[in-house]
C-alpha cells in the first residue's frame, strides 16, 4: 500500500505553525522563540529542529543542500535529504553557490552565503545561560533583564583555568546589541560568519523545542574581554593537501600507512569546487605540438 505524504511532510496547518514562530524570531534577533515540535521519523537530537524549519520553508522551487560537519555525504546529511527530498522532489546539490536552502550541522559553508540564501542550523542546546542556570523561568528572567554576568563569569574562568577562552565550539555571541545567543555547535572560526552576514541564519532545537534567528546584516558579536580579545582557531602555514587552500577550517589527519600529520578542507564542497576549477584550466591550456 502507497502512503501519500504532504509536500514536505507536515500538514499546513503546522508549517503556518513553525512560519509564524520563524517570523516571530526573525524580528526579534536572537531571542529564543518557543514552537511546538513536531514528531518526526527522526530520533530527536539528531536534528529534528532544523530539519522542521526546512520543511516549513521549502518551495517547490528552492534547491537543497544538507551538511554534517562539512561534509555532504556523511550519514545525518544522507538521510535528511533522503526525507526531504522524498516528500518533496525538490533538486539537491552539493554547490554552495548554486542552493536556496542549506541545512547544515556544526558548520556555515566557507563560500560566503548571498541574499537569496536561507542558512538552517541544526541546535542541540539554544540556551547559552544552561551550563551554569538550570531553571528555564530563570534564564527567561535573566535574558528579559539582559543580565549576562554569568555568561561573562564562565569565560572568566575558561581564562584562570586554562589561560584563554577554551570554548572550541558553541562560543556565545551577542546579537543586535541585546541578547547572547548560542550559534550552535559551530567552531568559533565560523562565529565571524555570522556577524552582517548577506544571507539569513535560522536556528532550530526541535528536543528544546526552541527557534531564533539571525536577520541579514546583523551585529554579531562573540563574547569577550577587552584584554582577552575573541580569537578563532588559527592554520597559520597550513594548506589543504588536496586543492591547496589556506585560511579556511581544516581538518587534522592521520595517514594509515606512514603516520605523517596532514590537513585538508573541512567543506568538502568547497574543496572539490577548487580542484574542479583547477582542473578546467588545465584543460583550457592547449598542448604544446
Amino acid at each position: 500500500m502507497k502512503i501519500a505524504y504532504n509536500f514536505a511532510f507536515f500538514d499546513e496547518g503546522s508549517k503556518r505553525e513553525i512560519r509564524r514562530a520563524t517570523l516571530k524570531a526573525i524580528a526579534i534577533p536572537g531571542y529564543q522563540v518557543p514552537f511546538a515540535s513536531r514528531e518526526m521519523p527522526i530520533a530527536r537530537g539528531w536534528g529534528t529542529g532544523g530539519l522542521q524549519l526546512t520543511l516549513s520553508l521549502i518551495g517547490k522551487n528552492d534547491v537543497l543542500k544538507v551538511i554534517d560537519q562539512g561534509a555532504d555525504e556523511s550519514v545525518n546529511a544522507v538521510n535528511i535529504k533522503k526525507l526531504v527530498t522524498g516528500t518533496t522532489g525538490v533538486k539537491t546539490v552539493e554547490v554552495t553557490a548554486e542552493a536556496t536552502l542549506i541545512q547544515s550541522r556544526h558548520r556555515i559553508p566557507e563560500i560566503p552565503l548571498k541574499e537569496h540564501q536561507i542558512l538552517v542550523l541544526q541546535v542541540p542546546l539554544p540556551e547559552p545561560l544552561r551550563y551554569y542556570e538550570p531553571s528555564e523561568f530563570v534564564t527567561k528572567r535573566l535574558h528579559a533583564e539582559k543580565e549576562y554576568s554569568g555568561a561573562w563569569l564562565m569565560l572568566f574562568e575558561q581564562i584562570m583555568k586554562y589561560g584563554n577562552m577554551s570554548s572550541g565550539a558553541d562560543h556565545p555571541v551577542m546579537v543586535h546589541d541585546r541578547y547572547v545567543m548560542a550559534p550552535s555547535p559551530i567552531p568559533r572560526f565560523d562565529n565571524p560568519k555570522m556577524n552582517y552576514s548577506n544571507a539569513l541564519i535560522l536556528l532550530g532545537a526541535g528536543r528544546e523545542k526552541k527557534v531564533y534567528a539571525v536577520p541579514p546584516y546583523t551585529k554579531v558579536v562573540s563574547l569577550a574581554f577587552d584584554d582577552y580579545p575573541f580569537e578563532a582557531e588559527r592554520f597559520d602555514g597550513m594548506s589543504c593537501r588536496l586543492c591547496g587552500a589556506a585560511g579556511v577550517f581544516l581538518d587534522e589527519l592521520i595517514h594509515e600507512e606512514t603516520g605523517e600529520t596532514y590537513h585538508q578542507c573541512n567543506d568538502t564542497s568547497f574543496c572539490l569546487s577548487r580542484l574542479n576549477s583547477v582542473s578546467a584550466k588545465y584543460q583550457e591550456v592547449p598542448l604544446n605540438e
